[in-house]
């Protein structure tokens, strides 16, 4: 019996039991495949492709379009996981009409089953137009990659009580205003551990301690594959970029010493051999 499809209801239900939810992001089909197979809660196709598949140094030049395209080969998958897409750096700031028009085209072109933005109390209007819209919205404090140039850099927010009181009402005013989840990047566990109980829709934490209803980690650095940057609460599950350049460079080796292809590689002129 095939499982039931993920909604950003099952989500907030989810939280509600006690269940703790698992979200890994993707950006392409093979591996929104096997992230369907192991059983992922949540597939996030996360701005952070701009660095780990684009190579930029931020986020920041990712477009609507990058994502849409990462998001369509995500659902092609046909994960049960809801898919969420990531709104990117200027996508949903200008104006509330542009936002509904690039989050429309997520859920049109992509097939998401919501979208998610960064940003607190300025971002509410954005979040109650989506909803109106009929489109699903996770929000994203702390650390948010978006604005590192007014951050100057990836530093840990909320450290003292006054700016952890202020995003945990954020947090509330987000609820609020429509949204079904909250992701909290890079802030004290004990501040996460505050807004998670809080709120009555669920907390995905990433690098916001072991209290929230969830955890979210970005795939290529948890497989070990991206490693220009790692931050403070990546834990590497496997090492699979010394795994592929072992492979690469054993593939080079036998194409240049002529032991690939071999015969049992090779089609022989029989018209059985396929």
């Amino acid at each position: 019996m095939s499982r039931a499809q993920k909604t950003p209801l099952s989500l907030v239900r989810m939280k509600g039991k006690g269940r703790k939810i698992a979200m890994l992001t993707a950006y392409d089909y093979p591996t929104a495949q096997i992230l369907g197979e192991a059983d992922v809660d949540a597939i996030l196709v996360g701005d952070t492709l701009g660095m780990v598949v684009l190579g930029h140094e931020t986020t920041l030049p990712v477009t609507v379009d990058d994502v849409i395209r990462a998001a369509a080969s995500v659902r092609r998958a046909r994960p049960q996981a809801l898919v969420i897409g990531d709104l990117p750096f200027l996508s949903y700031t200008v104006s509330v009409s542009e936002a509904v028009r690039n989050a429309g085209r997520m859920v049109k072109e992509a097939g998401v089953g919501a979208v998610k933005l960064e940003g607190g109390r300025a971002m509410l209007p954005v979040v109650r137009a989506l909803v109106r819209a009929s489109i699903p919205v996770m929000g994203h404090l702390g650390l948010t990659p978006q604005s590192i140039l007014r951050f100057g850099g990836y530093k840990v927010q909320a450290k003292n009580p006054r700016a952890a009181n202020r995003l945990i009402e954020a947090a509330k005013a987000l609820e609020e205003a429509g949204c079904f989840a909250v992701v909290l990047e890079a802030i004290p566990a004990d501040v996460a551990a505050r807004v998670t109980e809080a709120l009555s829709i669920p907390t995905i934490g990433i690098g916001a301690g072991p209290d929230c209803d969830g955890q979210v980690l970005v795939t290529h650095d948890m497989l070990g594959i991206y490693d220009d940057f790692t931050p403070k609460f990546v834990k590497r599950y496997a090492e699979l970029r010394e795994t592929m350049r072992e492979a690469f460079a054993a593939y080079i080796k036998e194409v240049k010493d002529g032991t690939f292809p071999g015969p049992e590689h090779c089609y022989d002129s029989d018209p059985k051999d396929k």
